[in-house]
């Protein structure tokens, strides 16, 4: 037998924190280095990070990245590691990968196929590197290297790259790669976290070592890199169509290594078995960069991979939502230095959600750092050390120095809401405080009253009078949260951006929306989880039931109009359904219809009619908001950000002649 231990490697990195990144790939290298692996699979575009965007064309970051690849790979002694950067080639930039062997630079592989759907935009900085070709390159740097679709072979291993968006294609390079004999095929990736899609990832690990015959190594990013998209860490390792070891999930460490023993004869074994495998004999010499190295010999093991509970749970979108939350809150909190986070506390499900995803925050990242690890990650944060030993008391006092929470009434704000704020910022540990703002209200109505000449009536202004309440909140909250040196939390929600029932300046205000990429009926389901279940290990909170039995309502009208959300728009559940229909299915207004009528036979075509109408009549007439919404989280397909996955016009025809037609259709 041929015994090779291999590893994956997950980094949190940050894009351009050069000293960071290196310090994190030489942390993660050691680690596997202790744990006996000879071969390392480090993430995509790891030394630059990936999220860049156009600081990617800057000379500089070029240069820098072969500066620190110089650096790292004094670091390999002993190894086989594999480093993810940019290089630039005969005036193109390349997505690469450069396999180091016992602080030596072998060669670069490159990316063949460039992910540019949904929140992925590669072709604008770099190009796909074609098929079987090979090229000796002179960098800036005196060095000469040779970056190509090669095989590498290491004392008498043979590797090959399949760099993440390589996977996910029909025609995968893994099916030329195994025509060439190897016996290893890294992934290096940066791919997003999206609910279910750790088993996609799963599927094509799997299948691709059984299909292949090979080894097949995949490493992923880990946490909120660069401030939307999320990375969940994932590390995987199969053999021959069986999954020896994954890594865990959601981590909060800087880096994490998962290993096991591939069986390399067992690999060629089952090659050499199958009757489809056809060698390109006439191609090998050609498309080969080989280098001695001597493999340690070791013992046999048993791989055993083991999943959290939470893994396998039946609420398993809860879980993934729950965590992926909060750990991109806590990656954005440390990377950009804030003190804290502030929440305008409505006693509503959307604000009641942003301040418990902070709270699990806490929960999670002491639970796996401890308390000295969880403050120094933290450390710039003033204050934090005083919390004391006490486990139950450090959770709550580090939420209660992290997180306050603001409920701002008006004479229409009633008892429910503001004692549900109070009952959830209690429980939750958090800060409290309560603005009253009809004042500042009132003196907005008196100074626009007199430059009209006239009083203001709700028949006649009724949404100015709703908004100027939403928008005299913004103020205050901006004040406490630049006091603070805090970071605001928008909590408008993605059923609220489709149809723009939020107040720009108001309710959106904030440097940070973290449920904009969910929608509120999801958001409700999940609430009312927490207060029963919880995520595992963390347990439920009965005090959400103050939030759970209530309507949700913006509460902004007289008490008297009995003012609620879904009789402002339609039922939450329609509305989402719609959603997904017009935009994420892109379907017209009457074939919207015939999907409702099949799904909500309860409502009538008069019904169904008037909310899919308002539907597109709102989402057409609010584009200008979506611009205007802070960063938001990506975590699905349905996501509405225009800067990263839906785009729109702000100006458009609104879908008038397919309305019409909806209407003459359905009403006629």
């Amino acid at each position: 037998m041929k015994l090779i231990r291999v590893g994956a490697a997950v980094l949190n990195q940050t894009p351009l924190d050069w000293d960071g990144n290196a310090t994190r790939i030489r942390g993660a290298i050691t680690v596997a280095r202790e744990a006996g692996v000879s071969i390392l699979c480090l993430p995509e575009l790891c030394i630059t990070g990936y999220g860049c965007e156009d600081a990617f064309h800057a000379p500089g970051t070029q240069q820098m990245a072969l500066e620190i690849l110089e650096q790292l790979k004094l670091e390999t002694k002993g190894m086989v590691v594999s480093f993810g950067l940019p290089l630039m080639v005969c005036g193109s930039l390349y997505n690469t990968a450069c396999l180091v062997v016992d602080g030596n630079i072998l060669g670069f592989a490159a990316k063949q196929n460039l992910a540019g759907d949904g929140i992925h935009y590669e072709q604008r900085w770099f190009k796909p590197f074609p098929a079987e070709v090979h090229y000796t390159l002179r960098a800036p740097n005196g060095q000469t290297y040779e970056i190509g679709d090669f095989v590498f072979e290491v004392g008498g291993i043979r590797i090959g790259f399949e760099i993440c968006e390589d996977a996910w294609v029909a025609d995968r390079p893994g099916a030329e790669l195994a025509s060439r004999g190897v016996d290893l095929i890294f992934n290096p990736s940066a791919s997003h976290f999206a609910f279910g899609k750790h088993e996609i990832r799963k599927r094509f690990v799997i299948e691709g070592s059984r299909a292949f015959n090979v080894g097949y190594i995949y490493a992923n990013l880990l946490g909120n890199e660069s401030g939307r998209a999320i990375y969940d860490g994932d590390a995987m390792i199969a053999q021959a169509g069986k999954l020896l070891v994954t890594g865990p999930r959601f981590s909060y460490a800087d880096w994490h290594v998962t290993h096991a023993v591939v069986d390399i004869d067992l690999v060629r074994m089952n090659r050499a078995r199958s009757v489809s495998f056809r060698p390109k004999l006439h191609e090998l010499d050609a498309t080969w960069l080989g280098a001695d190295f001597a493999f340690p010999s070791i013992n046999p093991e048993k791989s055993a991979s083991t999943h959290p509970a939470w893994e396998s749970s039946p609420h398993i979108k809860e879980e993934e939502f729950s965590r992926a939350e909060s750990l991109a809150l806590f990656d954005y909190l440390r990377k950009s230095r804030s003190q804290g986070f502030v929440v305008s506390l409505s006693g509503g499900a959307d604000s009641a959600a942003c301040s418990y995803l902070v709270a699990r925050m806490v929960d999670f990242a002491l639970s796996e750092l401890g308390a000295d690890a969880f403050l120094k990650k933290l450390g710039h944060i003033r204050g934090l050390d005083e919390a004391k030993t006490n486990k139950a008391k450090t959770n709550k006092q580090l939420v209660h120095r992290l997180l306050a929470c603001v409920y701002q009434a008006t004479r229409n704000s009633g008892d429910v809401t503001r004692n549900a704020a109070r009952t959830v910022a209690e429980a939750l540990g958090a800060e409290y405080f309560e603005f009253d703002v009809d004042r500042v209200v009132e003196e907005y109505k008196t100074l626009v009253t007199r430059g009209l000449g006239r009083e203001l009536d709700w028949k006649t202004d009724d949404v100015a009078l709703q908004n100027i309440q939403a928008r005299a909140r913004a103020p205050g909250v901006w004040m406490l949260t630049n006091i603070r040196g805090a970071l605001l939390l928008s909590t408008s929600n993605r059923s609220e951006a489709a149809v723009g029932y939020a107040t720009m300046d108001g309710d959106t205000s904030g440097g940070l929306a973290p449920i904009a990429g969910i929608d509120k009926a999801f958001i409700r389901r999940w609430l009312r989880w927490c207060e029963t279940t919880g995520p595992d290990g963390i347990g439920p909170l009965p005090e959400l039931a103050a939030v759970n039995n209530q309507a949700p309502t913006a509460e902004l009208r007289p008490p008297s109009s009995k003012q609620t959300d879904e009789d402002d728009l339609m039922p939450y559940e329609l509305l989402d359904a719609i959603e997904r229909c017009a935009i994420r299915d892109k379907l017209s207004p009457s074939e919207v219809f015939s999907v409702m009528q099949a799904d909500f036979p309860q409502y009538s075509r008069l019904q169904l009619v008037g909310w899919i109408e308002r539907f597109f009549r709102l989402w057409s007439r609010n584009q200008w908001k979506r611009e205007r919404y802070a960063p938001s989280f990506h975590l699905d397909d349905e996501n509405l950000d225009p800067k990263t996955w839906c785009r729109f016009p702000i100006l458009s025809g609104g879908y008038e002649h397919e309305l019409s037609a909806l209407r003459k259709n359905f009403l006629s």
